[in-house]
């Protein structure tokens, strides 16, 4: 059944090259395998994210992944830090303060990788 099923989330990029660059230099990822002319990029607990190479990249408007963290402003911090840049949403609902979001029971905060796929990181409260 799909309940019982892992869920592997894809970052669909247009250069390889550059999205490699920012996801393992500015974000941090490792990578696991190189596969299928894409990279396994290994996460916490034992989840990973799959890059491949698209024609079709950042033409979604909505997230692609979210990373659960312990401290959101950390990790905002650490970001920025590598040259990270974190959207910033004009919406009074979101209480958006130092790049951070916090409403509906978790503190959140927006970046795009060079392609514009939207990606987050969120702490439940």
């Amino acid at each position: 059944m799909l309940s019982d099923a892992q869920v592997i989330p894809y970052i669909p990029v247009s250069d390889m090259a550059r999205a490699r660059s920012f996801y393992e230099e500015k974000v941090g990822l490792k990578v696991k395998e190189i596969y299928a002319g894409g990279v396994i990029y290994e996460c916490g607990f034992g989840t990973w994210a799959f890059m491949y190479p698209t024609p079709n990249a950042g033409t979604s408007k909505a997230s692609q992944l979210f990373w659960r963290v312990q401290d959101v402003a950390a990790e905002v911090a650490d970001l920025k830090a590598r040259g990270v840049i974190f959207e910033q949403y004009d919406d009074p609902r979101m209480n958006m303060v130092d790049s951070v979001s916090t409403a509906g029971g978790a503190k959140t905060a927006w970046f795009k990788d060079p392609d514009g796929n939207t990606l987050a990181i969120s702490q439940r409260l």
